[in-house]
């Protein structure tokens, strides 16, 4: 009887329905599917659930950014990371600048005059024990009206200088504003750092965002999965319950599509007169 219920409700929903909401999805134990673009070793890995589902060979892809963390977050944890296994962190800040509200035993009351963000404290010797990320959202440029994906960018990605017109990620976003153009308009190139003994990414603009597209950016950017994927999100615990567990940091997430052909070479200053010339 159920059986034929269902049968009946998808092929009445299937001439209306866009699928399953998010609501449905999280209460079913699917979260919210976010799909992310991962970096892990080097490659970008088309991660969903955990799970990676795809990759690209290619060294570089293109993307447009639809959101952006106006600030970039910080966590903080005691232990090591192991692969695949989830880590409850110790304090955590969404702004970079001071421990959230829910943080019970913030280490500091302020993350620039922590210990632990300070350069040297890790373990390693190397970086802080802090980690600092930025939380971008993502779509594909040929296939813009597709998923968002979340792309969460380290701190070696996101802060340097610019070399042979290729940025860091804050750099790179100064860079537009100083000439005027929104990031959300623009077909961003990003690319391995082959000097880096660590996975890091540069960017560079390569086009103009079709003037076609552009409605369709701005929902993506208005969507429940742009918000998503550039929230701080600690999952707690009521005291008592035992340890709070969150997943590890997201690490720099590609949606599976037909291979994206390489945009050709494109030096910054001809971009920005074409994007100028647009707006």
């Amino acid at each position: 009887m159920s059986n034929d219920i269902i049968a009946n409700l998808k092929n009445e929903l299937a001439q209306i329905s866009g699928g399953v909401d998010d609501d449905t999805r999280a209460v079913a134990g699917g979260g919210s599917a976010t799909k992310r673009i991962s970096i892990k070793g080097g490659v970008f890995r088309k991660m969903s659930g955990g799970k990676e589902i795809g990759s690209i060979e290619d060294r570089h892809m293109n993307v447009i950014f639809v959101k952006m963390a106006h600030t970039a977050s910080r966590t903080y944890y005691t232990g090591a990371y192991k692969e695949g296994e989830k880590l409850a962190p110790v304090c955590w800040s969404s702004d970079g600048k001071v421990p959230d509200a829910e943080v019970k035993s913030p280490v500091a009351s302020r993350c620039e005059e922590c210990p632990m963000s300070v350069k040297g404290s890790h373990s390693t010797g190397t970086g802080s024990a802090c980690r600092l990320s930025w939380r971008t959202a993502v779509v594909l440029p040929n296939n813009p009206e597709g998923d968002v994906m979340q792309l969460v960018l380290p701190a070696t990605s996101c802060f340097g200088k610019e070399e042979a017109g290729k940025f860091p990620f804050r750099p790179y976003i100064q860079m537009l504003a100083n000439n005027n153009i929104s990031a959300g308009r623009v077909i961003t190139k990003m690319q391995f750092d082959t000097k880096s003994p660590v996975p890091k990414l540069l960017f560079s603009p390569v086009g103009v965002v079709p003037e076609a597209d552009v409605a369709t950016v701005q929902e993506q950017k208005n969507s429940k999965a742009a918000e998503n994927a550039v929230k701080l999100t600690v999952f707690q615990q009521d005291e008592g319950e035992g340890v709070t567990e969150v997943a590890a940091p997201a690490e720099p997430v590609v949606r599976e599509t037909k291979k994206q052909d390489a945009a050709p070479a494109a030096d910054v200053s001809d971009v920005i007169k074409k994007w100028s010339k647009k707006g």
